[in-house]
């Protein structure tokens, strides 16, 4: 399974903010959209990721308060990003590894979308439950056994 199959199930709702906004409106767009992270887009490219994490660590960094802090300085300036064909497999590893819920999906320096980790448990969840379903159905159509025909297997007396 690759990622561009998960994006066509998800479908295209995409949430983007430029690093010059202020984190408080970062906030409330989160908070309006119920969504975890929002990409940041600069002249048409990704130059950053906000997500929640983000969000607390500079508020609590700044006493509890937004403050006049800017999107800029609280994203993560290197996301992790994968494209359209990167495997699931391989999206599991890195976000394990990064501990990252989020990932921008690039294509040609292009924003496709977003997953999350979610959208790829989900992913592998289903795709289990197909597989158990298509064997469950090959287990319930299994050929019955046959008696052997007269004088087939039967033992000699």
């Amino acid at each position: 399974m690759k990622v561009s199959d998960i994006l066509r199930v998800k479908g295209g709702a995409l949430y983007t903010i430029t690093p010059e906004h202020s984190l408080a409106d970062a906030a409330k767009l989160m908070a309006d959209n119920d969504i975890g992270s929002l990409v940041v887009m600069s002249h048409g490219l990704v130059v950053g990721m906000l997500t929640f994490r983000e969000v607390i660590q500079a508020v609590v960094k700044n006493g509890g308060n937004f403050g006049t802090t800017t999107v800029y300085r609280a994203m993560d300036p290197g996301p992790l990003t994968c494209t359209m064909a990167t495997e699931m497999d391989e999206v599991r590893r890195m976000m394990l590894d990064r501990h990252a819920r989020y990932m921008p999906v690039i294509d040609n320096r292009m924003l496709m979308g977003v997953i999350s980790f979610y959208d790829v448990a989900k992913a592998v969840v289903d795709a289990q439950n197909f597989e158990n379903k298509m064997l469950k159905a090959y287990i319930r159509d299994w050929p019955e056994e046959t008696e052997p025909a007269e004088g087939g297997d039967k033992p000699a007396t």
